[in-house]
């Protein structure tokens, strides 16, 4: 069973969250915080599969919280859960490395879909995050067209195409005729070739330079 960290300064929201999950075979709710102070205090001494975290808190916000997390724990899996699908809001998070970023309106089906994405090892966005990405790098791209610094092989084109299309791992290596670790393998070097730091990002890339 995989274990959750709820991050969020409204008791009635950790309280919801840890309904969600009262009987769920997969996940349970095996800490709380308020706020990222507390967050960092509970992850000094207990380990968590995900940590579940809202962005708008008192004394450390959710960006503060995720730039700490990535600096002393980088292997810890984040999932944003906010109510805003502002792009400046999602920008940074995923910046600063979140797997995901789904919405407080968010159903249950789409929160565990999300989690079990992240735990899954892909990244995971709700439809509108996804695209609020999308049009903000849009808006972007009429002002400035880039050009793509890094070569990519025909292979791994192929698999860039299809994680902007939202497939997963397993997905892709299907629809490829690839083993799971060979995909696997071709996200790490799309990470590396372009210097992004998650799938998020590397969609970005993609868009930026009409590569879909």
């Amino acid at each position: 069973m995989k274990s959750i960290l709820i991050v969020d300064d409204h008791l009635i929201i950790r309280d919801g969250i840890k309904y969600y999950f009262e009987n769920d075979p997969d996940f349970t709710i095996t800490g709380e915080a308020e706020n990222g102070l507390e967050a960092l205090e509970l992850l000094k001494n207990n380990e968590y599969d995900i940590v579940l975290s809202d962005i708008n808190m008192p004394e450390m916000d959710g960006v503060e919280l995720m730039k700490a997390i990535k600096s002393n724990y980088p292997d810890q899996k984040v999932v944003v859960l906010s109510m805003f699908n502002e792009a400046a809001y999602i920008n940074k998070m995923i910046a600063h490395g979140a797997s995901g970023y789904i919405l407080k309106k968010s159903s249950k089906e789409e929160m565990l879909d999300a989690l079990n994405n992240v735990v899954n090892g892909n990244d995971h966005y709700s439809n509108e995050v996804y695209q609020t990405i999308i049009n903000n790098i849009a808006g972007r791209k009429s002002k400035q067209r880039l050009t793509l610094e890094t070569e990519l092989s025909e292979r791994e084109k192929e698999v860039l195409k299809l994680i902007t299309e939202e497939l997963s791992n397993q997905e892709i290596a299907d629809k490829l005729f690839l083993s799971i670790r060979t995909v696997e393998t071709h996200k790490r070097n799309l990470l590396e070739k372009t210097g992004c730091k998650n799938i998020a990002g590397l969609v970005m890339y993609a868009v930026e330079r009409d590569m879909i």
